[in-house]
């Protein structure tokens, strides 16, 4: 880490995806071992450099498609960059997209021991925390149910519940709480407040200006895969209209 106080560092991190211009598997399987002409490079991040400090709570904003949930997925450690470096420190927890770490053949019960061993827990701290986990995500009678019949509503409510109950240091959350109801959100919102008075470090990405500058002190606007705008939550917003 740059700094003692940083828990995640960012530096000089690009993430490439291959395009591929076939239409169909038997293109594919014609065009294969032959020269590139039949895929393209997408840099869907290009040298981005930031560091985190401890305790913060920072906005990740931009138009669809500028990065923002690639770069959310490179700092949780999900997919790897290209090239760059990303340091963290402590325990993680993300929100990423809908169902995500979800088994869709397992129960809500035994995701939530699924995921809180891949979280780092012990069974008997998931024990711990279990009833409190149900309590939150208020989906008592569909528990021992495969989430695969789950509405989206029902995987938010218990894949926020889980994040939010295994004491992460850093919390990650992209746009899925927008799938939540007006109720759920608040509720979301008053326990990311919790954890901001306890001093966690909070990445956020969100479309909503009213939650960004709700919920951030600092704001980082990413365009076409780059970083346009560092600093606060009130000039990142403009920055991104400015963006569009």
């Amino acid at each position: 880490m740059s700094t003692a106080s940083s828990i995640v560092r960012v530096d000089g991190v690009a993430k490439r995806f291959v395009i591929r211009k076939e239409k169909s598997l038997k293109e594919r399987l014609v065009n294969f071992g032959r020269s590139n002409q039949h895929k393209d490079d997408f840099w869907a991040l290009d040298d981005i450099a930031f560091d985190v400090a401890i305790g913060s709570s920072v906005g990740l904003l931009g138009a669809n498609g500028s990065g923002k949930s690639t770069l959310l997925k490179v700092i949780g450690g999900i997919i790897e960059p290209t090239r760059g470096i990303v340091e963290r420190r402590g325990r993680v927890a993300a929100l990423l997209e809908l169902g995500a770490g979800f088994h869709p053949d397992l129960t809500g019960r035994e995701n939530v021991y699924l995921n809180g061993s891949i979280l780092g827990l012990s069974r008997k701290q998931t024990d711990r925390y279990f009833d409190s986990i149900v309590d939150f995500a208020e989906v008592h009678d569909f528990i021992d149910t495969q989430v695969k019949f789950y509405s989206s509503g029902m995987y938010v409510r218990l894949a926020f519940a889980i994040a939010v109950h295994v004491d992460p240091d850093l919390l990650l959350v992209d746009e899925v709480l927008a799938v939540g109801d007006e109720r759920f959100q608040r509720k979301c919102m008053d326990k990311i407040a919790e954890f901001q008075q306890e001093g966690r470090t909070i990445l956020f990405v969100s479309h909503s200006a009213d939650q960004v500058t709700r919920v951030c002190d600092r704001a980082i606007v990413l365009s076409h895969g780059r970083v346009i705008f560092d600093g606060d939550t009130e000039g990142g917003i403009a920055a991104l209209r400015g963006s569009f």
